[in-house]
């Protein structure tokens, strides 16, 4: 999806919206694998892979908050 650099340009509202709809994809893309109708097996790394960068961002952002 999105290169760290591009992640760290966006707030803190932009990163939590993105979490959301990436999680909603996760969802669909195991749904979708457990009724083999899966077509891009490789998606789920990269959906889950691009979670953790934008939860990894939101714990540095919290941690320089302080």
């Amino acid at each position: 999806m999105a290169k760290t650099a591009d992640m760290k340009a966006k707030t803190d509202d932009q990163l939590s919206a993105d979490l959301g709809e990436l999680k909603r994809e996760a969802f669909n893309l195991r749904f979708q694998a457990a009724t083999s109708q899966l077509e891009k097996p490789s998606r789920i790394k990269e959906v889950r892979r691009d979670i953790a960068r934008i939860k990894t961002l939101q714990g540095e952002r919290a941690r320089a908050a302080k």
